[in-house]
């Protein structure tokens, strides 16, 4: 019998609350999941949000059901990064349904997609390695849209015999999509990115960025006390110092983000540079720095902020994998330039 394990989480082995109980088919029997959340839950998803053990909260690839499926169940696709999984889940409340969870290494499904783990080999094999073939009597499998630039179609169609059917955007509309016949209407297939959404992935990128703002911010602590009489530990500078880094780290990393659909140009390089001189302005203005002073300011601002919004790609439904390396190809050497620029005038300053 060939059938995985009943639904492990990778950091909490056997302490499984959302299963149920198990439902036999001809294939073995599958674990039957919740559709409630527990409040342990919550505070895992609010966890993942902080990037707290974000890359263990998993759960086992395999088969599972919710509510009472039989074989005339649908059967729905997810990654195994266990918010998805819930938020899936979560969404088939009171719907009898099969999920299918592929091994995307806890990535969730758009981002998995796009790196290939979920992908037409990892589907093909997942339906094979749970027998799913024997425990639904129809031949189409449900995946989120956000998973089709990983999966061919044709190939699962030829290798399992199952036919690949698009669902929602949304797992929130994959009730009323069921409910049409699997028909999408147009909002159910346009990708939105609210200020909600956007500022949901904020967390993760203040967790992400912290490391190298911290060890930004002790260079320049340390390196204030160079000047042409040699080195003192100048900490009287240390307060505007940590306002112009935190200045700019909230900026790159918050403001960008809220702020994306109404800063001008396309570029998150730019998008985020365009933050960066905002917030520089207003240093050099609010410290009353000198020309030389106030410039390199606004340089290093503008570099750091660029930095960060080309980063928060990787954040957005709005890129390609393609197109973030076409950024990189011309935004990076700019970076580098505006940040060696900024780092001279301020130690031209030092040494003035």
């Amino acid at each position: 019998m060939k059938i995985e394990p009943p639904g492990l989480i990778a950091s909490e082995a056997g302490n499984r609350p959302w299963v149920l109980d198990g439902v036999k088919t001809p294939a073995g029997p599958v674990p039957r999941v919740a559709t409630h959340w527990t409040w342990r839950e919550r505070l895992g998803a609010m966890k993942a949000r902080w990037r707290i053990n974000r890359m263990q909260y998993t759960v086992a690839p395999g088969l599972y059901a919710v509510g009472r499926p039989t074989e005339a169940s649908p059967l729905v696709s997810s990654a195994n990064y266990k918010f998805s999984f819930d938020l899936l889940r979560r969404a088939l409340d009171g719907l009898d349904a099969w999920i299918l969870v592929l091994d995307t290494r806890g990535i969730n499904v758009w981002c998995a997609a796009g790196k290939g783990t979920f992908g037409t080999e990892e589907l093909v094999n997942r339906m094979s390695s749970t027998d799913v073939a024997r425990v639904v009597g129809h031949a189409t499998i449900i995946l989120p849209q956000l998973g089709a630039p990983g999966v061919a179609a044709h190939e699962v169609k030829h290798r399992t015999g199952f036919q690949v059917s698009y669902g929602p955007v949304r797992a929130t509309d994959l009730p009323a999509f069921l409910r049409a016949g699997r028909r999408a209407t147009p909002a159910m297939r346009r990708v939105e990115f609210t200020l909600r959404d956007r500022l949901a992935v904020v967390p993760v990128e203040l967790v992400r960025q912290m490391a190298p703002a911290l060890a930004v911010t002790a260079l320049f602590f340390l390196a204030v006390g160079l000047s042409r009489r040699g080195y003192h530990l100048a900490t009287v500078f240390w307060p505007g110092l940590a306002l112009a880094i935190g200045s700019s780290y909230f900026a790159g990393t918050v403001l960008t983000p809220a702020l994306l659909p109404w800063l001008p140009g396309r570029a998150f390089a730019l998008k985020g540079a365009e933050m960066g001189l905002a917030t520089g302005m207003a240093l050099w203005w609010c410290g009353g720095h000198g020309w030389v002073e106030g410039l390199s300011v606004a340089l290093l601002c503008v570099t750091a902020c660029s930095y960060l919004g080309l980063t928060f790609t990787g954040s957005t439904p709005y890129t390609s994998a393609s197109g973030v390396r076409r950024e990189i190809h011309w935004a990076l050497p700019l970076q580098i330039v505006l940040a060696a620029a900024g780092l001279a005038l301020w130690l031209l300053v030092r040494f003035s």
